[in-house]
Protein backbone atom coordinates (compact mmCIF):
# COMPACT_ATOMS: atom_id res chain seq x y z
CA UNK A 1 0.00 0.00 0.00
CA UNK A 2 1.12 3.41 -0.61
CA UNK A 3 2.74 5.56 2.15
CA UNK A 4 0.17 8.70 1.25
CA UNK A 5 -0.97 10.26 4.62
CA UNK A 6 -4.16 12.39 4.43
CA UNK A 7 -3.82 15.78 3.33
CA UNK A 8 -6.38 18.49 2.16
CA UNK A 9 -5.84 18.60 -1.88
CA UNK A 10 -5.13 21.96 -2.59
CA UNK A 11 -7.92 21.96 -5.52
CA UNK A 12 -10.85 20.45 -6.11
CA UNK A 13 -13.42 20.57 -8.97
CA UNK A 14 -17.26 18.86 -8.15
CA UNK A 15 -18.60 18.82 -11.86
CA UNK A 16 -22.57 18.96 -10.78
CA UNK A 17 -24.27 21.39 -8.04
CA UNK A 18 -27.15 19.75 -7.28
CA UNK A 19 -27.51 18.70 -3.71
CA UNK A 20 -24.79 16.11 -3.36
CA UNK A 21 -22.48 18.61 -5.89
CA UNK A 22 -22.80 21.80 -3.23
CA UNK A 23 -22.75 19.44 -0.19
CA UNK A 24 -19.24 17.39 -1.22
CA UNK A 25 -18.30 21.71 -1.91
CA UNK A 26 -19.17 22.75 1.23
CA UNK A 27 -17.44 20.02 3.10
CA UNK A 28 -13.82 20.48 1.10
CA UNK A 29 -13.45 24.05 1.23
CA UNK A 30 -14.85 23.96 5.48
CA UNK A 31 -11.42 21.95 5.62
CA UNK A 32 -9.44 24.16 3.34
CA UNK A 33 -9.65 22.95 0.00
CA UNK A 34 -10.23 25.49 -2.69
CA UNK A 35 -13.37 24.30 -5.09
CA UNK A 36 -14.83 25.13 -8.00
CA UNK A 37 -18.35 24.16 -8.39
CA UNK A 38 -19.54 23.53 -12.38
CA UNK A 39 -23.16 22.99 -13.86
CA UNK A 40 -24.07 23.62 -17.54
CA UNK A 41 -27.11 25.74 -15.51
CA UNK A 42 -26.77 29.49 -13.70
CA UNK A 43 -29.50 28.63 -12.12
CA UNK A 44 -28.17 25.47 -10.69
CA UNK A 45 -25.29 27.35 -9.88
CA UNK A 46 -27.87 30.01 -8.08
CA UNK A 47 -29.71 27.11 -6.19
CA UNK A 48 -25.98 25.58 -4.78
CA UNK A 49 -25.13 28.94 -3.22
CA UNK A 50 -28.88 29.14 -1.41
CA UNK A 51 -27.61 25.62 -0.49
CA UNK A 52 -24.29 25.96 0.68
CA UNK A 53 -25.92 29.28 3.05
CA UNK A 54 -28.31 27.29 4.17
CA UNK A 55 -26.17 24.13 5.37
CA UNK A 56 -23.52 26.31 6.58
CA UNK A 57 -25.99 28.44 8.52
CA UNK A 58 -27.49 24.90 9.94
CA UNK A 59 -23.65 23.98 10.99
CA UNK A 60 -22.75 27.26 12.88
CA UNK A 61 -26.35 27.44 14.89
CA UNK A 62 -25.26 23.64 15.87
CA UNK A 63 -21.40 24.48 16.69
CA UNK A 64 -20.81 21.97 14.17
CA UNK A 65 -18.66 24.19 11.60
CA UNK A 66 -14.97 24.54 13.02
CA UNK A 67 -14.48 27.51 10.67
CA UNK A 68 -15.32 30.89 10.24
CA UNK A 69 -18.76 30.79 7.25
CA UNK A 70 -17.35 33.91 5.32
CA UNK A 71 -14.08 31.95 5.10
CA UNK A 72 -16.31 28.65 4.01
CA UNK A 73 -17.66 30.82 0.98
CA UNK A 74 -14.78 33.02 -0.03
CA UNK A 75 -12.69 29.15 -0.89
CA UNK A 76 -15.76 28.28 -3.47
CA UNK A 77 -15.91 29.65 -7.09
CA UNK A 78 -18.74 28.85 -9.52
CA UNK A 79 -18.24 27.96 -13.05
CA UNK A 80 -20.08 26.91 -16.18
CA UNK A 81 -16.67 25.64 -17.51
CA UNK A 82 -15.79 22.75 -17.40
CA UNK A 83 -12.35 22.06 -18.74
CA UNK A 84 -11.51 25.47 -17.41
CA UNK A 85 -12.25 24.55 -13.43
CA UNK A 86 -10.03 21.57 -14.08
CA UNK A 87 -7.35 22.43 -15.47
CA UNK A 88 -5.47 22.84 -12.57
CA UNK A 89 -6.55 20.76 -9.08
CA UNK A 90 -5.83 17.06 -7.05
CA UNK A 91 -9.20 16.04 -7.66
CA UNK A 92 -12.27 16.11 -9.95
CA UNK A 93 -15.51 14.22 -8.22
CA UNK A 94 -18.20 14.04 -10.93
CA UNK A 95 -21.58 14.20 -9.56
CA UNK A 96 -24.09 14.59 -12.70
CA UNK A 97 -27.32 12.09 -13.44
CA UNK A 98 -27.56 8.59 -13.48
CA UNK A 99 -26.64 8.47 -17.16
CA UNK A 100 -23.39 6.71 -18.61
CA UNK A 101 -23.92 8.71 -21.57
CA UNK A 102 -24.15 12.30 -19.80
CA UNK A 103 -21.04 11.13 -17.30
CA UNK A 104 -19.15 9.90 -20.27
CA UNK A 105 -19.41 13.40 -21.96
CA UNK A 106 -18.07 14.72 -18.48
CA UNK A 107 -15.26 12.36 -18.67
CA UNK A 108 -14.69 13.16 -22.18
CA UNK A 109 -13.51 16.65 -21.16
CA UNK A 110 -11.94 15.54 -17.87
CA UNK A 111 -9.72 13.35 -19.19
CA UNK A 112 -8.76 15.74 -21.54
CA UNK A 113 -8.38 18.98 -19.23
CA UNK A 114 -7.69 18.00 -16.25
CA UNK A 115 -3.82 17.47 -15.18
CA UNK A 116 -2.48 14.09 -16.23
CA UNK A 117 -1.74 13.32 -12.28
CA UNK A 118 -5.60 14.19 -11.08
CA UNK A 119 -8.09 11.68 -9.45
CA UNK A 120 -10.99 11.68 -11.62
CA UNK A 121 -13.42 10.40 -9.25
CA UNK A 122 -17.50 9.29 -9.78
CA UNK A 123 -20.03 10.04 -6.94
CA UNK A 124 -22.13 7.23 -8.82
CA UNK A 125 -25.02 5.84 -6.63
CA UNK A 126 -24.82 2.30 -8.61
CA UNK A 127 -23.40 2.64 -12.49
CA UNK A 128 -19.84 0.39 -12.32
CA UNK A 129 -16.84 2.43 -11.98
CA UNK A 130 -15.50 0.03 -14.81
CA UNK A 131 -18.18 1.11 -17.15
CA UNK A 132 -16.98 4.58 -16.54
CA UNK A 133 -13.72 4.25 -16.62
CA UNK A 134 -14.38 2.36 -20.21
CA UNK A 135 -15.50 5.11 -21.83
CA UNK A 136 -11.63 7.31 -20.93
CA UNK A 137 -9.21 4.31 -21.53
CA UNK A 138 -6.22 6.80 -21.59
CA UNK A 139 -7.53 7.67 -18.30
CA UNK A 140 -8.90 4.44 -16.97
CA UNK A 141 -6.15 3.90 -14.13
CA UNK A 142 -7.30 7.55 -12.42
CA UNK A 143 -11.45 6.78 -12.72
CA UNK A 144 -12.33 5.94 -8.83
CA UNK A 145 -15.32 5.81 -7.09
CA UNK A 146 -16.03 8.26 -4.62
CA UNK A 147 -19.51 7.85 -3.17
CA UNK A 148 -20.57 9.97 -0.53
CA UNK A 149 -24.17 10.05 1.61
CA UNK A 150 -26.43 12.36 1.78
CA UNK A 151 -25.83 14.88 3.70
CA UNK A 152 -21.76 14.66 2.97
CA UNK A 153 -21.12 17.77 5.37
CA UNK A 154 -22.60 15.26 8.37
CA UNK A 155 -22.26 11.44 7.46
CA UNK A 156 -18.79 10.35 8.18
CA UNK A 157 -18.30 7.64 5.79
CA UNK A 158 -17.66 7.43 1.82
CA UNK A 159 -16.86 4.35 -0.46
CA UNK A 160 -13.97 4.29 -2.76
CA UNK A 161 -14.66 1.68 -5.60
CA UNK A 162 -12.46 -0.22 -7.75
CA UNK A 163 -12.64 -0.29 -10.99
CA UNK A 164 -11.06 -2.92 -12.83
CA UNK A 165 -8.09 -0.52 -14.20
CA UNK A 166 -8.38 1.65 -11.19
CA UNK A 167 -4.42 2.09 -9.65
CA UNK A 168 -3.41 1.47 -6.17
CA UNK A 169 -2.14 4.68 -6.20
CA UNK A 170 -5.67 6.32 -7.12
CA UNK A 171 -7.10 4.34 -4.63
CA UNK A 172 -4.53 5.31 -2.05
CA UNK A 173 -4.97 8.79 -2.93
CA UNK A 174 -8.59 8.93 -3.02
CA UNK A 175 -8.76 7.47 0.85
CA UNK A 176 -6.26 9.87 1.69
CA UNK A 177 -7.90 12.77 0.45
CA UNK A 178 -11.27 11.52 2.27
CA UNK A 179 -9.52 11.49 5.25
CA UNK A 180 -8.20 14.40 5.00
CA UNK A 181 -11.61 15.88 5.28
CA UNK A 182 -12.78 14.16 8.41
CA UNK A 183 -14.37 10.99 6.25
CA UNK A 184 -13.99 7.69 7.06
CA UNK A 185 -13.28 5.50 3.82
CA UNK A 186 -14.91 2.57 3.04
CA UNK A 187 -12.64 0.53 0.78
CA UNK A 188 -14.81 -1.22 -1.95
CA UNK A 189 -12.83 -3.44 -3.67
CA UNK A 190 -14.90 -5.13 -6.17
CA UNK A 191 -17.00 -3.22 -8.34
CA UNK A 192 -20.33 -4.65 -7.72
CA UNK A 193 -23.51 -2.73 -8.59
CA UNK A 194 -24.60 -0.77 -5.98
CA UNK A 195 -21.24 -0.98 -4.23
CA UNK A 196 -22.26 -1.56 -0.68
CA UNK A 197 -24.60 1.23 0.75
CA UNK A 198 -26.98 1.19 -1.70
CA UNK A 199 -27.28 -3.06 -1.59
CA UNK A 200 -27.78 -2.75 1.94
CA UNK A 201 -30.34 0.05 1.51
CA UNK A 202 -32.36 -1.03 -1.11
CA UNK A 203 -32.06 -4.84 0.02
CA UNK A 204 -33.73 -3.25 3.28
CA UNK A 205 -36.51 -1.16 1.54
CA UNK A 206 -37.96 -3.77 -1.09
CA UNK A 207 -38.16 -5.80 2.00
CA UNK A 208 -40.39 -2.73 3.33
CA UNK A 209 -42.18 -2.24 0.45
CA UNK A 210 -43.17 -5.93 -0.05
CA UNK A 211 -44.57 -5.73 3.49
CA UNK A 212 -46.75 -2.73 2.92
CA UNK A 213 -48.34 -4.41 -0.20
CA UNK A 214 -48.32 -7.77 1.40
CA UNK A 215 -50.49 -6.02 4.07
CA UNK A 216 -48.77 -7.36 7.26
CA UNK A 217 -48.41 -4.04 8.33
CA UNK A 218 -48.97 -0.45 7.41
CA UNK A 219 -46.64 1.76 5.71
CA UNK A 220 -46.23 3.60 9.10
CA UNK A 221 -45.73 0.84 11.24
CA UNK A 222 -43.30 -0.49 8.80
CA UNK A 223 -41.56 2.68 9.23
CA UNK A 224 -41.13 3.05 12.38
CA UNK A 225 -39.93 -0.37 13.02
CA UNK A 226 -36.80 0.29 10.66
CA UNK A 227 -36.61 4.42 12.38
CA UNK A 228 -36.99 3.94 16.02
CA UNK A 229 -35.98 0.32 16.49
CA UNK A 230 -33.64 -1.52 14.02
CA UNK A 231 -31.96 2.01 12.59
CA UNK A 232 -30.84 3.00 16.58
CA UNK A 233 -29.31 -0.68 17.35
CA UNK A 234 -27.42 -0.01 14.18
CA UNK A 235 -26.59 3.16 15.14
CA UNK A 236 -24.45 1.43 17.95
CA UNK A 237 -23.37 -2.04 16.48
CA UNK A 238 -23.19 -3.37 13.25
CA UNK A 239 -25.15 -6.37 12.24
CA UNK A 240 -22.33 -8.95 12.45
CA UNK A 241 -21.84 -7.46 15.81
CA UNK A 242 -25.42 -8.39 16.55
CA UNK A 243 -25.05 -11.63 15.19
CA UNK A 244 -22.26 -12.05 17.40
CA UNK A 245 -24.20 -10.53 20.64
CA UNK A 246 -27.34 -13.12 20.36
CA UNK A 247 -24.90 -15.84 19.46
CA UNK A 248 -24.28 -17.31 15.58
CA UNK A 249 -25.82 -20.42 15.82
CA UNK A 250 -29.00 -18.82 16.97
CA UNK A 251 -28.78 -16.26 13.99
CA UNK A 252 -27.93 -19.34 11.68
CA UNK A 253 -31.11 -20.99 12.28
CA UNK A 254 -32.73 -17.92 11.85
CA UNK A 255 -31.50 -17.30 8.65
CA UNK A 256 -32.20 -20.89 7.52
CA UNK A 257 -36.07 -20.38 8.60
CA UNK A 258 -36.17 -16.66 6.90
CA UNK A 259 -34.32 -16.09 3.97
CA UNK A 260 -36.60 -18.85 1.90
CA UNK A 261 -39.78 -15.63 2.82
CA UNK A 262 -37.92 -12.76 2.01
CA UNK A 263 -38.80 -11.00 -0.84
CA UNK A 264 -36.78 -11.26 -4.01
CA UNK A 265 -38.74 -9.12 -6.53
CA UNK A 266 -36.85 -7.64 -9.62
CA UNK A 267 -39.05 -4.60 -9.52
CA UNK A 268 -39.98 -2.15 -7.74
CA UNK A 269 -43.61 -2.72 -7.73
CA UNK A 270 -47.37 -0.64 -6.94
CA UNK A 271 -45.70 0.90 -3.80
CA UNK A 272 -44.17 2.63 -6.38
CA UNK A 273 -46.09 2.91 -9.20
CA UNK A 274 -48.96 3.84 -7.21
CA UNK A 275 -47.61 7.31 -5.85
CA UNK A 276 -45.84 8.28 -8.68
CA UNK A 277 -49.13 7.93 -11.16
CA UNK A 278 -50.67 10.28 -8.62
CA UNK A 279 -48.32 12.84 -8.57
CA UNK A 280 -46.86 12.05 -5.27
CA UNK A 281 -42.84 12.07 -5.97
CA UNK A 282 -41.35 12.96 -2.48
CA UNK A 283 -40.95 16.03 -0.84
CA UNK A 284 -40.88 18.36 -3.64
CA UNK A 285 -44.39 17.58 -4.62
CA UNK A 286 -45.42 17.71 -1.09
CA UNK A 287 -46.30 13.97 -0.97
CA UNK A 288 -45.13 10.77 -1.90
CA UNK A 289 -45.08 7.80 0.86
CA UNK A 290 -45.89 10.50 3.61
CA UNK A 291 -47.37 14.35 3.26
CA UNK A 292 -45.35 17.31 3.75
CA UNK A 293 -47.03 20.63 4.88
CA UNK A 294 -43.11 21.92 5.08
CA UNK A 295 -41.08 23.36 2.01
CA UNK A 296 -38.52 20.87 0.99
CA UNK A 297 -35.56 23.31 2.85
CA UNK A 298 -37.49 22.25 6.03
CA UNK A 299 -37.57 19.09 5.98
CA UNK A 300 -33.93 18.98 4.87
CA UNK A 301 -33.27 21.02 8.23
CA UNK A 302 -35.51 18.75 10.47
CA UNK A 303 -33.73 15.46 9.17
CA UNK A 304 -30.57 17.56 9.46
CA UNK A 305 -31.15 18.30 13.42
CA UNK A 306 -32.19 14.75 14.25
CA UNK A 307 -28.87 13.46 12.29
CA UNK A 308 -26.88 16.10 14.22
CA UNK A 309 -28.55 14.62 17.82
CA UNK A 310 -27.65 11.13 17.49
CA UNK A 311 -23.69 11.76 16.68
CA UNK A 312 -23.94 14.14 19.84
CA UNK A 313 -25.12 10.95 21.41
CA UNK A 314 -22.64 8.51 20.50
CA UNK A 315 -19.95 11.20 20.39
Amino acid sequence: MSSTTPSTPSAVAVVGAGTMGHGLALQFARHGAGVTLVDHRESNLDDARRGIDDALDFLDSEGWLDADPDAVRTRIDYTLDTAAAVADVDLVIETVSEDLAVKEDVFGTLAAAAPDDAVLATNTSGIPITDIAATVPEAADRVVGCHWWNPPYLLPTVEVVRGTETSDETVDRTAAFVEAVDRQPIRVERDVPGFVWNRIQFAVLRECTHLVAEGVASLEDVERAVRDGYALRTAVVGPFETADLAGLELFRDIAANLYPHLSDADEPGPVFEERLDAGRGGVDDGAGFHEYDESPSDVIRRRNERVVAIMRALD
